[in-house]
């Protein structure tokens, strides 16, 4: 069905091919992604890109801290359209009134700098920015993951917080101009195939070898015409989970008419490459080769035909077992006993978010449920209708009635199962979901506490043949239904109801509502002559996601309060790292009051002088990951361990560009190391980092540091810190991106 080529290509009338009578170079710009970027390039470089955005979102775990951090940096007003969704902060009941107040914080927000408000259970975030922001050409930036329009013609971007702080305040998005990707797209899909088995096939594919890191994906071919909109939105918003930095589509009639349906018919153009367009890879879909697919826990490359998984269930499922036991020694893992009776059975089925709850998915898993049952046993399906005018059309086609009729249960729209805040399954058990990720303990569990609960991704299409048969896993591509297209019809008056408008309409006078759990950021330290940073963690796992290093669901009442939430940071991963962090902090906040702690300055006195090295050696800790930073755009998984006075991350590679961005916006000195160098330091050990903050300032890329064992030895090792940018130098130098812009003012 996939085929990865690792070589450039030319696109010659609509087809790959290996040669054109023009360069790579001049190819590369007809691109469609080159002309949307330089169109919103700021700068006079092309390769080195200063990107202002067009519009951008955040949600209600996100919102609260980048404008505390803009307002600290001197912001009088949103400069562009910004969209405050509330639709993952949404369960007020959960720690007491802070998710409210965070709320009542975004209106009163949107109303002194002119911002857009979207009320909670009205949309998620992706959806309304499908439905109200995007534009062909346009360039989108927001404070989650899967910021995706590209099946719009939108290129967008998900980043840290800091990053949209940053446009708040005037500044740019700075990057290499990216290497594309063509994906092309042939035939199509057979019944039963929806989007999420050709986007699992598709991460599945390109994830583990990094194919298509940080790269933008460009989607043509003939295939892309029989698909419909909520088809390609479905494929588009995952391919996030394949680090891929964006995404951009052809356009056509299709998309002329969701733009036309979303009554903005003078947002739509056509999109297409130029002829001889160049890419550095290639990636061709076969959709008519698409069978239904599974990913297992814990990731969503981690993937199989359901007919693969179903003659290996039992092997598969206890090579889940034996991860999961091995990460959680204190969890009873059983999975393999969901195989008997002929099948293998789940608990739950969930339909939600960006990627599942589209009114597409929703009204082709009610015709397979139609006049049938999901019965009366431990099996349940939810569905979380995306935003309220899908919500409503779903009504009005009768969708929701047969759904309910059947057995499941219709929720509001929210974010909450693609989290760990909606839906948590019971002790060991196993749930279906048309969600966005399936990380470790994204759905809630806590196996730290002995819970677990594994969750497979699947498309609504299979989920809704599983609910048929009661809970047995099903391919829709195994049950005979008749799927019916409707069009869909867009009820823009529920959002003129409900939803503030106030860009353009900044009120200096409105007063901030803070509730008691939303606190200014503490302050921070500009960089010293010389770093000495202890390892509070130690991690050895192929990649380290953003999950484990800041939990989701359980930490979302405490993202507007940085103390509280730092108290989360890697307590899924390592529980004793706070606790570390915390005693390195205690030490150098006695160093910055004049203080000589004696154990600092044994640690230094490895290496000269200790007592002399203390007046001009920073003290904090570090993380070391082989890779860490997949997953989540959130910053909060650099800014807690900057909170507990984490100054260095130390890896082989980052996972993802935006959180290498948290990383450097925070403060925190983004070291990696060679490849093919053993990392073999434990916690407790400290790395000494002579001459940083010149090195920085003249952009010393290879930087030699000395390892001071905690059994007193002492090791050579050579840090990397590349491709910094003037403006990045300067924000590390200051301590982080709010010091970087105090300085300015």
């Amino acid at each position: 069905m996939i085929t990865l080529h690792d070589h450039g290509v030319f696109l010659v009338n609509g087809v790959p091919c290996a040669d054109a009578p023009i360069s790579p170079a001049e190819g590369r710009q007809r691109t469609m992604a080159w002309s949307i970027l330089q169109a919103h390039n700021t700068g006079n470089d092309p390769e080195n890109l200063k990107i202002r955005f067009d519009a951008m979102l955040s949600h209600d775990i996100t919102y609260v801290g980048i404008i505390q951090q803009a307002r600290a940096s001197g912001m009088k007003e949103f400069p562009i359209p910004y969209a405050l969704t509330n639709c993952h902060n949404s369960l007020c009941a959960v720690g007491g009134t802070i998710n409210e107040d965070d709320h009542v914080f975004g209106l009163s927000a949107a109303k002194k700098y002119g911002g857009i408000y979207v009320p909670a259970n009205q949309s998620v975030i992706h959806s309304y920015a499908r439905e109200e922001m995007a534009k062909c050409g346009a360039m989108i930036l927001g404070s989650d993951s899967h910021t995706r329009y590209g099946a719009l013609g939108t290129m967008a971007v998900g980043e840290g917080g800091p990053e949209l702080a940053k446009q708040l305040l005037k500044n740019t998005w700075d990057i290499k101009c990216p290497q594309g990707v063509l994906v092309y797209l042939k035939n199509i899909p057979p019944r039963g195939i929806g989007p999420h088995d050709i986007a699992i096939a598709l991460v599945k594919a390109v994830f583990a070898s990094g194919f298509v890191n940080n790269c933008v994906l460009e989607f043509v071919g003939p295939g892309i015409a029989g698909l419909p909109i909520d088809f390609r939105n479905g494929i588009d918003v995952m391919t996030t989970e394949t680090t891929c930095l964006s995404s951009i589509w052809e356009t056509d009639e299709v998309t002329k008419g969701f733009y036309e349906a979303h009554q903005r018919p003078q947002d739509f153009k056509e999109l297409h490459p130029g002829q001889y367009a160049w890419y550095d890879k290639y990636i061709e879909i076969d959709l008519a080769k698409a069978e239904s697919m599974i990913a297992l826990p814990f990731h969503p490359s981690n993937a199989w035909t359901i007919h693969e998984f179903q003659e290996n269930a039992g092997e598969i499922l206890a090579k889940v077992e034996a991860d999961a036991q091995a990460r959680y020694p204190k969890a009873h893992v059983k999975l393999t006993d969901k195989v008997h009776d002929g099948g293998i059975w789940a608990d739950q089925g969930v339909i939600a978010g960006c990627a599942g709850g589209l009114f597409d998915n929703i009204q082709e898993a009610a015709d397979i449920l139609r006049g049938g049952s999901c019965g009366s046993g431990y099996f349940t399906l939810d569905v979380y209708p995306t935003s309220v005018p899908v919500s409503l059309e779903l009504m009005k086609t009768g969708a929701t009635a047969d759904l309910l009729q059947s057995g499941a249960v219709i929720k509001p729209s929210f974010c909450g199962p693609c989290f760990g805040a909606g839906d948590v399954p019971s002790n060991n058990g196993l749930s279906l979901r048309h969600t966005t990720r399936n990380f470790p303990n994204r759905e809630g569990s806590k196996p730290a506490e002995g819970q677990f609960a594994g969750v497979c991704l699947m498309d609504a299409r299979s989920i809704a043949a599983t609910a048929l048969n009661g809970g047995k896993i099903t391919a829709a591509t195994d049950i005979d239904y008749t799927p019916v297209h409707r069009e869909y019809h867009f009820d823009k008056s529920v959002y003129d109801k409900r939803v503030y408008y106030g860009f353009g309409k900044a009120d200096p006078t409105v007063e901030l509502r803070m509730g008691p759990n939303i606190t200014d950021w503490p302050k921070m330290q500009p960089l010293a002559e010389n770093l000495l940073v202890e390892l509070a963690a130690v991690l050895h796992d192929p990649v380290t996601t953003t999950d484990e290093l800041i939990p989701s669901g359980e930490t979302s009442s405490y993202r507007s309060n940085p103390l509280r939430l730092a108290e989360f940071t890697l307590s899924r991963r390592e529980p004793a790292y706070v606790g570390r962090a915390k005693a390195v902090a205690e030490l150098e906040g006695a160093r910055l009051t004049g203080k000589k702690p004696l154990q600092v300055k044994s640690i230094l006195d490895k290496v000269g002088d200790g007592e002399a090295l203390m007046g001009t050696t920073q003290f904090g800790s570090c993380v070391f990951a082989n890779k860490p930073g997949d997953g989540s755009a959130r910053e909060q998984a650099a800014s807690c361990q900057k909170v507990l006075g984490g100054f260095a991350n130390i890896c082989y590679e980052f996972a993802t560009k935006r959180y290498r961005s948290n990383c450097i916006n925070w403060g925190i000195l983004p070291f990696t190391i060679d490849k093919d160098i053993p990392f073999t330091y434990e916690p407790g050990d400290c790395v000494f980092v002579p001459g940083i903050r010149k090195a920085i300032e003249n952009g010393v890329e290879d930087i030699p540091a000395k390892v001071l064992k905690a059994d007193g030895g002492v090791e050579d090792i050579l840090l990397h810190v590349k491709g910094l940018t003037e403006d990045e130098k300067q924000i590390i130098l200051d301590g982080c991106l709010m010091n970087f812009y105090a300085n300015r003012a």
